[in-house]
């Protein structure tokens, strides 16, 4: 019982360093780094060695009061690539 509970425990922990960790856009092609956000709806991808953002297919992948705005990243191939969206407050969108 203590073996099954134990490799339970060491999955979920793997599972969940996996989905932190995210991906690189600058090892990516544009197209390999819009794919994966337009397959998943959301993603959290790296845009170089300490930065990050969670990027959505659209505004559907948002919380309430929350809205998609356009998001480019760079890529292996492209400087400006249009991933997709980010999540940003309505609140903070009306005050600009």
């Amino acid at each position: 019982m203590k073996f099954i509970l134990m490799s339970l425990a060491l999955a979920c922990l793997s599972t969940s360093a996996m989905a932190q960790s995210g991906s690189i856009t600058l090892t990516m092609t544009c197209a390999q780094a819009r794919g994966i956000v337009s397959s998943r709806g959301s993603a959290v991808l790296h845009t170089g060695p300490s930065t990050f953002n969670r990027y959505v297919r659209d505004g559907s992948f948002c919380a309430l009061q929350e809205v998609s705005r356009p998001a480019w990243v760079r890529t292996s191939d492209v400087v400006q690539c249009p991933i997709g969206g980010v999540c940003r407050s309505v609140e903070i969108d009306n005050g600009q």
